[in-house]
């Protein structure tokens, strides 16, 4: 590697203006010298970690720090050269920010097939959010910045992502038996998926402390199908109630029939179909359409 790749670094800092970022490197790309004696300075909620030949070593907490072998024992283990002859370190820094992450997305990329026991074979997305926090700065560094490669918040949290959806599509199948039964389990199967998930993320140096789904739907089609079946038992409903109504009266009429005499009884007789014709012609439906004609 070229020097034109090289940062010398005397002064080792970070602060993070947008509040976003997960983890931070210094230098952004390449390598940093980092001088005998240079000063790191280490924020509230942060910590900074070393990290040489594609390993993360020591760990600074909070607070102003002069940058000597005799203040990294763990490096200097590793190292015999080049801090015991006071000449610059090539490594670089990462800053792990230690605060709660919240409102992180995660979401189906592509619909999910599931067997609903009323609908059958259909597909399925699904959204929510999470929220995190590094409870282990090493561990997160070296499972998922050094192993994965990963250097900014996006591709951590997209690799987070699919740790979730994986996690989910099992899930689907073992926790929900019909889509028409979500709605008032969405709390308790996020609790569940949480969870289950709890010990994926302790496994990068990570707490899950939320997980939520926001929806799970299917597509547009079985949206359709799903509204057209609602209207049909509305409409059964009300057929119900038609007969139900036409049962009355007609009980009405017969004790009617008995109080004053059998003229009026035999010219409500004659009323009756006229009026059920009437009470069930404004109430029909069309089978093709499903509307009211």
């Amino acid at each position: 590697m070229g020097t034109d790749n090289i940062v010398f670094l005397e002064v080792i800092e970070w602060f993070d203006e947008t509040g976003k970022e997960l983890v931070h490197r210094i230098p952004e790309k390449g390598s940093g010298e980092i001088k005998w004696g240079a000063q790191l300075t280490v924020r509230e909620s942060q910590i900074a970690v070393f990290f040489y030949n594609g390993k993360a070593y020591d760990a600074f907490g909070p607070g102003r720090h002069t940058l000597k072998t005799a203040n990294i024992p763990i490096l200097t283990k590793v190292l015999s050269l080049p801090w015991g002859m006071t000449s610059p370190l090539r490594a670089e820094v990462y800053f792990t920010n230690m605060k709660v992450f919240p409102n992180l997305k995660w979401g189906t990329r592509d619909p999910v097939a599931f067997r609903d026991a009323e609908l059958g074979l259909i597909r399925l997305r699904a959204f929510g959010v999470f929220n995190i926090h590094v409870i282990q700065p090493l561990l997160f560094i070296n499972s998922l910045v050094g192993t994965q490669g990963m250097f900014t918040t996006g591709e951590i949290e997209e690799y987070l992502n699919r740790v979730i959806v994986s996690r989910f599509n099992d899930f689907m199948g073992e926790k929900i038996d019909t889509i028409f039964n979500l709605p008032a389990r969405y709390n308790e199967l996020s609790e569940e998926l949480k969870r289950l998930l709890q010990a994926d993320f302790t496994h990068f140096g990570l707490a899950l402390t939320e997980l939520y789904i926001v929806s799970i739907t299917p597509p547009l089609e079985v949206q359709k199908a799903i509204d057209d079946k609602s209207r049909l038992g509305v409409f059964d409903d009300l057929n119900k109630l038609l007969k139900m109504k036409a049962a009355m009266a007609m009980e009405n009429a017969s004790q009617t029939q008995g109080e004053t005499g059998a003229g009026l009884g035999m010219g409500m007789g004659f009323m009756m179909p006229a009026m059920f014709a009437d009470a069930f012609k404004t109430s029909s439906f069309c089978n093709q359409c499903g509307e009211r004609v």
